[in-house]
């Protein structure tokens, strides 16, 4: 390949991975890989390496189970999130709904879920779940797609992060949780 054919690519490239910004800031939600590999005439594969490219260079671009989302906010959506906390919790995967649900119907939205891994030391996988509807979406793809929850991987110990607008619902949920039994003693 030449120099001349190099920069084509490298122009190529820069212009695909703008319009996609363009696309997941448009968008207002989850994206979905193969929709934009196919909008943009590239393999999947292409597109993962150009959201990698996004980030490195400070795009906050998250993946999600749902798809790729430009979030500039670290709540899960634009009314949430002004207090954050983590929770410490542990439960078998069939009370994976009614853990949720219990943080949902308190007011706090999930942010994400976090597992200590004995190999790969902390894995973080976002949920963004703020209502019912966003878990019964988020369990559908975990149904769909016959995945194991992360608690899987340590027998049951997690921590999710959530938010709320205030700690007063924040104490909500933690106590909602406790309740059912779900929270490890150092919550």
């Amino acid at each position: 390949m030449t120099e001349g054919d190099e920069n084509v690519q490298k122009r190529k490239g820069d212009e695909r991975r703008m319009a996609l910004l363009a696309l997941l800031k448009k968008a207002g939600g989850p994206v979905k890989g193969a929709d934009l590999a196919r909008d943009a005439g590239v393999s999947r594969q292409v597109i993962v390496g150009d959201i990698n490219l996004l980030k490195a260079g400070g795009e906050p671009v998250i993946a999600t189970s749902a798809g790729y989302i430009y979030q500039e906010v670290s709540s899960v959506d634009a009314g949430r999130g002004m207090f954050e906390r983590k929770l410490a919790c542990t439960h078998r995967p069939e009370e994976a709904e009614d853990e949720l649900h219990a943080i949902v119907d308190s007011g706090a939205a999930i942010k994400d879920v976090t597992v200590e891994h004995p190999v790969y030391g902390e894995l973080t996988a976002n949920i963004l779940a703020a209502n019912r509807h966003d878990v019964r979406e988020f369990l559908k793809r975990v149904q769909q797609t016959d995945s194991p929850f992360l608690l899987e991987l340590t027998g049951g110990p997690h921590l999710h992060t959530i938010t709320a607008d205030s700690e007063e619902i924040l104490d909500r949920a933690q106590q909602a949780l406790r309740e059912r039994g779900y929270l490890t003693d150092e919550s």
